[in-house]
């Protein structure tokens, strides 16, 4: 048997019961003949707890020391779930990103990995050890600091070793049964999927699906390894992350929401391919308003956004007033960011000479994804038919090949996202999915 690495969520080691439901799943899996490596995150919602706690001392903490707060979770988790396994009698060494070999660059509370040099883990793995790693940390190249990865940086954690050891496969545990057509604390009757393509899941996780985040699918589809989305609190088979469908599973089920293709004898004809709907509400928009209408306006303000080091999501211009040759432009990023952004453009006004700047952090933005969108009308029709029975306003609108992204009120975002879940046929006609623990903070 080869090398498994195991990922559990936070809600999965929430509590010392929960830890050792953990602890008994890991020692079976290494009975079963598996080396074994675990990434674990810190307790149920310790980091959110950390992150209120550090605000409440100082509004904008200093990245060094709120990356050396934040690390603190996972060491926890880490420690408890090492002693619970020795306890059921097999031996497990814990260690910390930087012990684990995770190298990454110096950028506080959002590092990206550069290496990975796996040597402690290997010799545990070599002593029949079971290693236990803290996952969403690691270490500068430079000036070896404590980092933080950000948002999803333990399953991230978890890819990067598999890549690095070479592992089967990278099994994601969480508190859901795998991946599902929608969020199922939104809509009940979410479908679970057996496997989606590493294409289709980058577009569910950048536009807000929790259950994996874009960091962690796009290091696996780089370095070809399959994920395994389960959950810590049943034995039910996931959904399966890959770029080939794994053999024994039944085809994807094409959705016949648009006029067929012409075909011939027996050739399949062409349908779209709805993977899901997902929705973020954790981004802000911006408008510069006012801005010339001439050659290298819109440079101008995105080198100042991208010199603070953020990253923005879509992105708007309205046409030019002819009367006075100005225009607007609009573009989405992180809430968390979105301070900084205005103070960056209030900094360049001056240069580039647009009139004020508008920041909105109530919106929403829901995402239909899914393969042969492009060539199919009707999938656009449908989608903008269903958001406007549900008496949903939109504001901005986004598309890719696989991908319709649309900007809304945040009130709204909970009757869109049923909506157009239920107005392309992907509710379940069998139960209501289950969510077994987590708050989805």
């Amino acid at each position: 048997m080869g090398l498994v690495v195991q990922k559990y969520g936070g809600s999965s080691v929430a509590d010392a019961e929960g830890i050792k439901r953990v602890a008994r799943r890991i020692v079976d899996t290494k009975k079963n003949g598996h080396r074994v490596v675990v990434v674990v995150s810190a307790m149920g919602d310790t980091t959110d707890e950390l992150i209120d706690l550090a605000e409440q001392v100082s509004p904008i903490p200093a990245g060094r020391e709120f990356d050396m707060l934040l690390t603190a979770g996972e060491r926890i988790s880490m420690a408890l779930l090492a002693m619970a396994i020795k306890n059921l009698g097999h031996e497990a060494q814990s260690f910390t990103g930087s012990q684990a070999g995770v190298i990454t660059d110096s950028v506080h509370n959002k590092a990206r990995i550069i290496d990975v040099t796996p040597g402690r883990i290997r010799t545990a793995l070599d002593e029949g050890n079971i290693a236990i790693v803290a996952g969403f940390q690691g270490v500068s190249q430079d000036k070896k600091d404590i980092t933080t990865l950000g948002r999803g940086g333990s399953d991230t954690t978890a890819v990067a070793l598999a890549a690095a050891l070479d592992a089967e496969v990278c099994e994601i545990y969480t508190d859901v049964d795998g991946v599902f057509t929608a969020d199922p604390r939104v809509v009940k009757k979410a479908r679970k999927m057996d496997w989606i393509a590493f294409e289709d899941m980058l577009e569910l996780a950048s536009s807000g699906s929790k259950v994996l985040l874009h960091r962690c699918v796009e290091y696996a589809r780089r370095y070809n390894i399959p994920i395994h989305v389960r959950s810590s609190f049943s034995g039910l088979p996931g959904t399966w992350v890959s770029n080939e469908r794994p053999q024994g599973l039944a085809p994807q089920v094409a959705l016949r929401l648009a006029p067929h293709i012409a075909s011939q004898g027996d050739r399949p004809v062409e349908q779209a391919i709805i993977s899901g709907v997902s929705h973020d509400t954790s981004e802000a928009k911006i408008t510069v308003v006012g801005v010339p209408d001439k050659p290298g306006e819109a440079a101008t303000i995105f080198r100042a956004i991208a010199d603070a080091e953020i990253n923005i999501d879509m992105i708007v211009q309205n046409v030019s007033a002819a009367a006075t040759a100005l225009t607007d432009i609009s573009f989405t990023l992180p809430k968390s960011e979105g301070h900084k952004a205005m103070e960056a453009l209030t900094r360049a006004q001056a240069v580039i000479g647009f009139d004020s700047l508008r920041y909105d952090d109530q919106i929403a933005k829901i995402s239909l994804v899914g393969a042969g969108m492009k060539t199919n009308p009707g999938v656009t029709a449908t989608f903008f038919e269903a958001l406007s029975n549900a008496g949903v306003n939109i504001e901005l609108i986004s598309t890719s090949e696989i991908r319709i992204s649309v900007v809304t009120r945040a009130d709204d975002v909970n009757p869109a996202v049923q909506a157009v879940h239920s107005a392309f046929g992907l509710d379940s006609d069998t139960d209501e999915a289950v969510v077994y623990g987590g708050t989805g903070r």
